[in-house]
């Protein structure tokens, strides 16, 4: 049969791509065969990832930028082209969860959530676009989260504008696949609930009461475990999902149904 999964003769783009789910997912589409692009400000973390992804033996650079910043991944983006000469596959993985609730985070935090995870996919995806649709290919995966529609529980925990950022990726994501379907281009978007990363280990991990409530409201009884979302980054990467559009799928254990 063939392997829908494979990913050879093209070159992904992960975006947030210095630690946790992002690495996790640059290798692997290494592993499925697949040229990577690591991108992310922190250049001396992206090169411990390089160096994971060479042993793989594909091809792979690690660029320093900052989707917030439209030069930034105008720069990255040509560099990815000059260095590879096409993209296939953009994993929009890049996000912040800033915590606090409307009555009393500052507007500066408001401004970061949405200029990391909303606009940081617009301005990768600005720079993207236009070379898949001359090509009539290619596969944007967004990530989300379940909090975009799933508020969060416990007090202590409270993000509004992670929640509200976190839903307009699965808005934009939507009118980005009705425009784009006609060029051959998929855009599909993840939901992650809780998984040990960078971004949670310091926070979430580390309250044995968030952990305990957490585990006893997921059916699965647990939170995500490294690499386990990477089955669906590739199903949305790859041409098992051709005919998948505008979709959001939820990777929590089952915690959304509860």
């Amino acid at each position: 049969m063939e392997n829908l999964f494979d990913l050879t003769g093209k070159v992904a783009v992960v975006t947030g791509a210095s630690s946790g789910l992002g690495a996790d997912a640059a290798l692997a589409y290494a592993k499925s065969g697949a040229d990577v692009a690591l991108l992310a400000r922190r250049v001396e973390k992206l090169n411990e990832v390089k160096t994971e992804i060479e042993k793989t033996g594909r091809k792979v650079i690690a660029v320093g930028c900052d989707v917030t910043d439209e030069e930034s991944v105008k720069t990255a983006m040509k560099t990815v082209f000059d260095t590879f000469g096409q993209i296939d596959i953009l994993l929009n993985n890049a996000g912040i969860a800033v915590r606090g609730g409307v009555d009393s985070m500052t507007v500066e935090d408001w401004d970061k959530s949405f200029d990391t995870n909303v606009k940081g996919i617009f301005l990768a995806s600005k720079y993207v676009v236009p070379h898949m649709k001359e090509k009539g290919y290619g596969k944007i995966v967004n990530i989300a989260s379940v909090n975009a529609i799933v508020a969060d529980k416990f007090d202590v925990f409270i993000r509004h504008s992670y929640n509200s950022s976190k839903a307009a990726v699965v808005g934009l994501t939507r009118g980005m696949a009705a425009s784009y379907a006609r060029y051959g281009i998929t855009v599909n978007a993840i939901g992650p609930a809780l998984f040990e990363s960078e971004m949670t280990s310091g926070t979430l991990f580390k309250s044995e009461e968030f952990l305990n409530k957490y585990n006893a409201l997921n059916p699965a009884g647990r939170p995500g475990s490294r690499g386990e979302l990477n089955g669906t980054v590739l199903y949305l990467s790859s041409d098992a999902s051709s005919y998948v559009q505008g979709q959001f799928i939820i990777v929590d254990g089952g915690g959304a149904l509860v």
